[in-house]
């Protein structure tokens, strides 16, 4: 039989009950590796007499296209997002007035979060953030309102903050948890090709390695790594093949 493509890979949490099953999010590589530790027996010659074998180490990445904040909160983190998100306001352009007051007002003050910094827009340098009464080239902040010199007065800036959305999006926060905290789920990689499928399941895992990268011109495509072991009755993998006739 053959196969083509990367698959699909879903994951669902056996360490909670009625998981809601997640897909890993449009995978662009799944590699599963099966690596075992072999004991060799030699005497006066060369090779070996006998050859035994140990433990067995099983493994898997992926490679995903798809950003899921669900996929990484429930099958790394062992998380449930909750609704809402912290967005980010990018050099939001924005005027000094000519007269008093110079302040400037930023357009999500009522849900901002974090000051990001100032920048001047004609020049792209930076402004020095104090806590009142600024001088030229200084600002200071409060509840999204932001003030300036009177030597500033016109000069148009560059604002960056975050500030909260309740309505949209999906967000969590990471706590530090003591030592033995495992969240696991179950894996079912499959994959199909002309009538040829391969399907996978994994009865254990566990995620220990989540990687997110950004390049240039590219896609941002997080990885998964994962280790698996046996369940309760001592399974630890199905393999299932459906050949053409």
């Amino acid at each position: 039989m053959y196969s083509f493509g990367s698959g699909v890979l879903l994951g669902t949490r056996t360490d909670i009950a009625n998981a809601t099953p997640i897909n890993f999010g449009l995978v662009q590589e799944v590699t599963i590796e099966e690596t075992a530790t072999i004991k060799e027996l030699t005497g006066q010659f060369q090779r070996p007499v006998a050859i035994a074998r140990g433990t067995i180490k099983t493994t898997g990445k992926a490679k995903v296209a798809r950003i899921s904040g669900l996929a990484f909160a429930s099958l790394f983190y062992g998380l449930t997002p909750t609704a809402g998100q912290i967005a980010t306001s990018f050099a939001e352009a924005a005027a000094i007035p000519a007269a008093s007051p110079y302040t400037v007002t930023v357009a999500n003050a009522a849900t901002i979060v974090d000051d990001e910094g100032v920048l001047y827009a004609a020049t792209g340098l930076p402004l020095t953030k104090v806590a009142s009464s600024p001088a030229v080239g200084q600002y200071s902040i409060s509840t999204g309102v932001l003030t300036f010199n009177s030597g500033d007065a016109g000069k148009a800036v560059l604002v960056s903050y975050t500030y909260s959305i309740a309505g949209s999006g999906q967000k969590f926060t990471v706590a530090n948890q003591l030592l033995g905290v495992t969240p696991t789920f179950q894996a079912v990689f499959y994959t199909t090709f002309q009538g040829q499928a391969v399907t996978l399941k994994l009865n254990n895992c566990t995620s220990n390695k989540l990687s997110f990268h950004t390049k240039l011109e590219d896609f941002v495509m997080p990885e998964f790594d994962f280790s698996c072991f046996a369940d309760a009755a001592g399974n630890v993998m199905t393999w299932s093949f459906a050949e053409a006739s």
